[in-house]
């Protein structure tokens, strides 16, 4: 029992260090194409762009899962994507050169904002780790799952074709 009290003492510690570490809340409304974010000391709110019809920006609730400064697409292009905070697969929050397109649909799917705001949000996210938030439906756009399941001639999931669902 002596042994693990010192074990003890130092995990409280190290959560109780954990505990005071502020957490920036990054909020995408899709609908609006807005990022509303907040910290512990300030509070921002951003046009973004995010998936343009016939692509999707996945709703949910995230943590950054990886933090690339100056990134570029191997997927488009070698498109840059300064500052980049990825969230799920191959997914980010990232700075555009094309401010003209903010507060409307316009990407694969990633979530764009002007270079001087990524940089902004890269370095609170860097500081005080994050949640992220996406939520809504594009202006013009079906709901996110929609267009799938109401299409018959789009591909069944795996359990689905076996069971014939």
């Amino acid at each position: 029992m002596r042994a693990t009290m010192p074990i003890l003492a130092t995990l409280a510690t190290l959560f109780a260090g954990s505990a005071a570490h502020a957490t920036v809340t990054v909020a995408i409304d899709l609908s609006t194409q807005h990022m509303h974010v907040q910290s512990a000391e300030h509070t921002y709110d951003w046009p973004v762009s995010t998936a343009r019809e016939g692509y999707v920006t996945p709703p949910g609730t995230y943590a950054p899962t990886n933090m690339v400064v100056n990134y570029h697409s191997k997927k488009y292009d070698n498109a840059p994507m300064p500052h980049a905070i990825f969230f799920y697969y191959g997914y980010a929050i990232h700075g555009t050169n094309e401010a003209k397109n903010l507060g409307k649909p316009a990407s694969h799917g990633c979530i764009r904002l002007s270079t001087a705001n990524a940089t902004t949000l890269f370095n609170l996210v860097k500081a005080e780790g994050a949640a992220i938030t996406i939520s809504g439906t594009p202006p013009g756009q079906a709901p996110y799952g929609a267009v799938a399941q109401n299409d018959p001639n789009a591909k069944k999931g795996f359990f689905q074709s076996i069971f014939g669902m």
